[in-house]
């Protein structure tokens, strides 16, 4: 079975620094292709970036430069690192993983949630 457990959300004031973190289970993490997606208040799912079994990335333009994607195999674990957020940030933040691409039925986790807030 899939487990995908999200961590390392917060309250952080705008132009602060976040990292979460995303520890997986139940699958070949090393050959996975694994997800960022997120949830703002109001609003359905949407991705945001994209880590692949190589480790090329990709990112949604709302994000490229500030959020980095990574992960750590030995570890089973993915990381984002968000910096210099802003109050269009906040959201419930998701990893999932898949082959092909993020869809709505792609495996998830529980979601940690991000403030960003003065």
């Amino acid at each position: 079975e899939v487990q995908l457990v999200e961590s390392g959300g917060g309250f952080v004031q705008p132009g602060g620094s976040l990292r979460l973190s995303c520890t997986a289970s139940g699958f070949p993490f090393r050959t996975a292709e694994m997800y960022w997606v997120r949830r703002a208040p109001g609003q359905g799912i949407r991705w945001f970036s994209t880590i692949t079994s190589e480790g090329n990335t990709y990112y949604d333009s709302a994000v490229k430069g500030r959020f980095t994607i990574s992960k750590d195999d030995a570890k089973n674990t993915l990381y984002l690192q968000m910096n210099d957020l802003t109050t269009d940030d906040t959201a419930v933040y998701y990893c999932a993983t898949d082959h092909f691409g993020y869809t709505s039925d792609s495996p998830r986790g529980q979601g940690t949630q991000v403030i960003v807030s003065t």
